[in-house]
């Protein structure tokens, strides 16, 4: 029997070219944690798990009680690294699920190579080759500084790589500079282009309504996170057609207020690939959309692109800010989308392979620049 011999968390930083300005400041970077887990036939799977910090858990806690573990048996692996998942969820500390979304990635990058077979295949097959990706845009320290410069910029992602939709930042500065620069945007890349927005909570009700009324007219399609929480999002529905997301996954809640439209989502919202794909059936019995949030490193976006592959309901296109890393730790290089979508890879598991030298790399900038998101 093929069991688990030996599991490695590293955590790292991964730098953008340039910060970018939202309601919280300015983003320069992203720091996670890499997974690998040997199995007794000597493949090695990879996993990526949403913060630098789990790489503790994982090395001092988890990875004792997976020796020896069937990597097959998804199940009995979850139940040893997190035996009270139930009263965790209900406590809301969620430190030990995210964590084991690193474990959960990598086993399933396991059984693919051990199968020969793409993740995609093992989730039942692929129904698309590629995955649909919004182009995303802010103002950015040292590049795009005035609404012209960001309308430009994204002409010249139309030009140079065929961007058939975009996404955005506002709720960083004061709303006229930002309803001036969507409308640069539109002037730059037509009106028929799908534009999404988001605020990360940055406004109050009666800001949020004044701001989807000027939005309204510039025809955008969404926006991200306009108001705090769901309760507030119910309070401006009625106020305009522009549809609203979130990362709140409460679809109980959700439903019950007829909001949101879309949940953006990461894998360790849920503890990995499977539960995701379960949030993301239930959701759809409800009509509410599922895309994924950014940024990511190399390895969860593999993920989400064998999740998308087989997955019809995530037709929606996910975020990402892949052009704009700085860094990568996958031997394949940054995921670069092409006329609006990329690739999926069709190699066994995940499709991806590390780059030791550039792992080693992200690990000692996480070493001496800590958390990039802190």
């Amino acid at each position: 029997m093929t069991t688990v011999t030996a599991i490695r968390a590293t955590p790292i930083s991964i730098p953008l070219e340039a910060p970018y300005e939202w309601s919280g400041g300015h983003y320069g970077g992203f720091s996670r944690t890499i997974v690998e887990i040997e199995v007794s036939d000597g493949a090695v799977g990879l996993g990526e798990s949403p913060s630098p910090d789990d790489a503790a858990l994982i090395n001092g806690v988890f990875a004792p009680r997976l020796i020896g573990a069937d990597p097959y048996d998804l199940t009995d692996c979850e139940r040893r690294c997190l035996p009270g998942a139930r009263s965790l969820r209900s406590l809301g500390d969620y430190s030990a699920l995210h964590a084991f979304t690193g474990i959960e990635i990598a086993l399933w990058d396991v059984i693919g190579k051990l199968e020969g077979r793409s993740i995609s295949s093992l989730l039942g097959g692929r129904i698309r080759d590629a995955a649909p990706f919004t182009e995303y845009f802010a103002f950015r320290d040292g590049l795009e500084q005035s609404p012209a410069d960001v309308a430009n910029y994204c002409a010249e992602m139309v030009e140079l790589h065929g961007a058939v939709r975009f996404e955005g930042k506002v709720g960083a500065r004061d709303p006229a500079t930002e309803t001036a620069m969507v409308r640069e945007i539109r002037s730059a890349v037509g009106d028929e282009v799908p534009v999404r927005l988001d605020a990360n909570m940055a406004w109050t009700t009666g800001e949020a309504r004044v701001a989807l009324r000027q939005f309204e007219k510039l025809g955008i399609v969404s926006i991200e996170e306009p108001v705090a929480t769901l309760q507030e999002l119910a309070r401006i529905r009625p106020t305009t057609t522009i549809g609203f997301s979130t990362h709140c996954a409460n679809l109980r809640e959700g439903v019950a207020l007829g909001v949101p439209d879309a949940f953006v989502v990461h894998f360790g919202m849920f503890g990995g690939i499977r539960r995701t794909a379960n949030f993301i059936a239930a959701c759809a019995e409800f009509g509410i959309s599922v895309w994924f949030k950014s940024p990511d490193a190399g390895v969860a976006t593999a993920a989400q692109l064998q999740l998308v592959a087989a997955v019809e309901e995530l037709s929606e296109p996910s975020q990402t800010l892949l052009r704009w890393h700085g860094d990568e730790v996958i031997a394949q290089g940054c995921f670069v989308p092409r006329a609006g979508s990329v690739a999926i890879p069709d190699e066994p598991g995940l499709g991806v392979t590390l780059d030791p030298d550039a792992l080693a790399r992200c690990r000692d900038r996480y070493a001496q620049e800590g958390n990039l998101e802190s």
